[in-house]
């Protein structure tokens, strides 16, 4: 059993649960994440551990509550527990050498799990740009944090916040401006393929951080099979992160899709159930 010790929404539909697991924030390294599975009948989801105090045992796990599974998750109140956690899955983050210069890129819940990447990077001496985006103020999370470890530059689609566009135009003046050695991108689909075509020409490696439909964590499944460069890889075991001018996006979203209908159900149900307790 692991102790929720907080519980804070960063934004419209993204939350930040703070758990007690000592383990874990001991030996996690930057981009791994664990398995969590709120209580013995629920699913199991894979989430990034964006953020650890090894010292005092805690580790975060930034949650986009969008489906049955992760609403009931981020209703949990500090003092309550989560049955399961397994952890840390899943390769460290390559990170740059120091002197680098990196640029981090987060668009919505991709924030948190570029987040723990920053940090790494701040800390091996690693010059580091973070550019987060949202769709409007209240969706953009994280800024100050990734302050600690370099500048940050804040976009959003109406431009209520920051710079008004999409990280793409951030990152591309970052690319013509010269010295990025490498760019990390985390965020939904279209956004990695886009930042991955963006920097493809410029010769910059660009590291995507993948989250297939996942089981077990392990390479057992084989349900988060994706395809990198000519090879079927399993996210869990030889990733998460893979180098995105590799990665066949297209396969990628396919695959994110096989399910739609099922979770769409089981949300209708979820919803139908809450208004009846009511």
């Amino acid at each position: 059993m692991f102790k929720v010790i907080a519980n804070t929404q960063l934004s419209p539909n993204v939350w930040r649960l703070d758990v007690m697991a000592p383990r874990i924030a001991q030996v996690r390294r930057a981009g791994q994440f664990v398995i969590v599975c709120r209580d013995e009948n629920s699913e199991r989801i894979p989430l990034t551990v964006a953020d650890a105090s090894p010292t005092e045992g805690w580790i975060t796990l930034v949650i986009q509550a969008i489906g049955k599974s992760t609403r009931q998750l981020v209703e949990l109140k500090p003092g309550e527990f989560i049955r399961d956690i397994s952890g840390p899955l899943g390769r460290p983050t390559e990170l740059a050498e120091a002197g680098a210069k990196a640029v981090c890129v987060g668009g919505g819940v991709g924030t948190g799990v570029v987040h723990p990447i920053a940090q790494a990077l701040h800390a091996k001496g690693v010059n580091v740009v973070s550019v987060i985006g949202g769709r409007s103020k209240p969706w953009v999370f994280f800024e100050a944090e990734l302050k600690r470890y370099g500048q940050v530059v804040v976009c959003t689609d109406d431009g209520s916040y920051g710079r008004k566009g999409f990280v793409t135009d951030a990152v591309k003046e970052q690319l013509e401006a010269g010295g990025v050695n490498v760019v990390y991108a985390v965020g939904p689909v279209p956004m990695m393929r886009a930042m991955a075509n963006l920097t493809k020409p410029y010769g910059v490696h660009t590291v995507v951080s993948l989250n297939p439909i996942m089981v077990d964590g392990t390479g057992m499944c084989g349900g988060c099979r994706v395809t990198v460069g000519d090879q079927v890889k399993f996210a869990c075991v030889d990733g998460p992160e893979f180098d995105g001018h590799q990665v066949d996006f297209d396969n990628l979203w396919d695959r994110l899709g096989m399910y739609k209908p099922e979770e769409k159900n089981a949300l209708e149900l979820f919803q139908h159930k809450c208004q009846c307790n009511q």
